[in-house]
């Protein structure tokens, strides 16, 4: 049995810095949108609502929105829902120039 025989990689075909930076750019915004989503998801779903006896108080009330956007971040960070590999490669089928269409 062969090994798959991969091409090697010449300088025309690898990857640009800038886009490789505009790659990173492209994940970082579409996991911050699956973050937004996510703790939105949350605040539906009654994650950190004031409990009516030995709650928080106002303090509680006002933090709310900040735990739940952390909360959020940590299960990006983890692997999330998979949004933002959806968002990713919708960002990036976007952000690659157009073919030019003639008159």
């Amino acid at each position: 049995m062969t090994a798959p025989i991969t091409p090697a990689l010449t300088p025309a075909s690898q990857p640009s810095p800038t886009h490789n930076a505009e790659a990173v750019a492209l994940r970082k915004v579409a996991q911050e949108l699956e973050a937004s989503f996510l703790a939105e998801m949350l605040k539906h779903a009654g994650f950190g609502e004031e409990r009516s006896a030995f709650g928080g108080g106002v303090g509680e009330a006002q933090f709310a929105s900040f735990l739940r956007a952390e909360h959020a971040r940590a299960l990006v960070e983890r692997g999330g829902i998979g949004l933002s590999q959806s968002l990713f490669e919708a960002l990036a089928a976007r952000a690659s120039p157009l073919p030019e269409v003639g008159p």
